[in-house]
């Protein structure tokens, strides 16, 4: 699952903090040079601004929330102020993960804004870090630019006339600053939206990343010679298209439905598996990684629609359901009909957070995000097996 947009933009600010705090102690004080267009912050401003907005951010979020409750010592921490003044290596390795995925109640619920301060963040960091990919995302920002230009009758974008002439050509350029590209960032912002539908998509293009230093990582379900994750797909795939054939099966068949195991029907389920190809160790271990069989299996089929549908009346039951909460809900049917289980920190991800950006308490109240979360751990402890 690709991160929110949330998400991605706290992690840029963090990584813009992390390289202004390393100028410093390499003594290189950043001085921004006289404004050509307006005021614009010079290097500790822009820190402090960065470091502010994070701040607001975690600030916001709810101790109470079932997500944030795991890392509450954490969030507690950076709710002060006063943590964000010095930063050490362990502070930004919490602040990436997992604080920067965690739900807040300080919403932006503009998301052409969004794209548009994500990628000035990455133009400034390019910059610091002398990245090769400046270029591409110069050519990016001159682009929305130039939409705007072509809307010039429109008076909030008439207001910025000059500035934005001045981006979409080449001067502008030629000695740009991390200041210049800050009060940019701050005066377009709220104007993107406003660029015609049909051109959204030809100024936010995807750009080729340059290969930076080599990074080892470690692939799951990939063994010596690649053998052992291969041998895993290659049993899923006949798992998947066996189980299907014999989808009639009663085991199968209360599985799909969310009923209990038998613990005759899990000796059945082995069964069909050992039947598909798989060995006792590749069983053994794709129950291992979904920490159970059953949630396995079900990984595999899925779950029968109006089954989910019914396991959920009871969170709109007695209310008058809005448009966006019966979406969300059928979100969550059809996801778990598609991988049969699904975990309760999903609702915070897209495409829940396309419906409501601050998740399910965006839409409903405590009593009921519990009701959600309770309903999923029941579907997870009945398959599990």
């Amino acid at each position: 699952v690709s991160e929110s947009s949330g998400t991605r933009l706290f992690k840029a600010r963090l990584s813009l903090i992390d390289a202004l705090d390393r100028e410093i102690i390499d003594g290189q004080h950043g001085n921004e040079p006289p404004a050509k267009y307006g005021p614009h912050p010079n290097h500790a401003q822009l820190r402090d601004g960065a470091a502010a907005h994070l701040h607001q951010l975690v600030a916001a979020m709810n101790v109470e929330n079932f997500v944030v409750r795991p890392q509450r010592r954490i969030v507690e921490k950076f709710a002060r102020p006063e943590a964000w003044k010095a930063l050490t290596a362990d502070d930004h390795t919490e602040l990436a993960s997992p604080i920067a995925s965690l739900p807040t109640e300080w919403v932006d619920a503009d998301e052409e804004a969004k794209r548009f301060d994500l990628l000035v963040l990455r133009t400034q960091l390019a910059i610091l870090q002398a990245a090769p990919g400046f270029g591409a995302l110069r050519d990016q920002i001159r682009a929305i630019a130039s939409a705007l230009e072509e809307q010039e009758a429109v008076p909030a974008i008439q207001a910025e006339w000059v500035l934005i002439q001045a981006i979409a050509g080449d001067e502008w350029w030629s000695d740009v600053t991390l200041g210049m590209l800050e009060n940019a960032r701050k005066r377009l912002r709220g104007l993107v939206k406003l660029i015609e539908k049909s051109k959204k998509k030809v100024v936010y293009t995807d750009f080729i990343d340059e290969l930076g230093t080599e990074t080892a990582f470690d692939l799951p379900d990939v063994g010596i010679g690649m053998g052992t994750g291969l041998d895993m797909a290659r049993f899923k795939d006949k798992a998947r298209q066996f189980l299907k054939a014999h989808e009639s099966h009663l085991a199968l068949q209360r599985l799909r439905r969310g009923q209990a195991l038998t613990p005759t029907d899990v000796v059945e389920l082995e069964r069909m598996l050992a039947d598909a190809g798989g060995t006792p160790e590749l069983i053994q271990k794709a129950a291992e990684d979904k920490s159970g069989l059953g949630i396995f299996i079900r990984s595999l089929v899925g779950r029968e629609c109006e089954a989910v549908a019914q396991a959920f009346s009871a969170v709109i039951a007695g209310t008058q359901a809005t448009p966006d909460q019966i979406e969300f809900i059928e979100l969550i049917v059809s996801e778990l009909a598609t991988n049969g289980v699904m975990d309760a920190g999903r609702l915070y991800e897209s495409p829940f957070l396309d419906i409501s950006p601050q998740g399910p308490e965006g839409l409903s109240p405590v009593a009921k995000v519990d009701c959600f979360v309770q309903g999923l751990d029941e579907i997870r402890q009945r398959a599990a097996a």
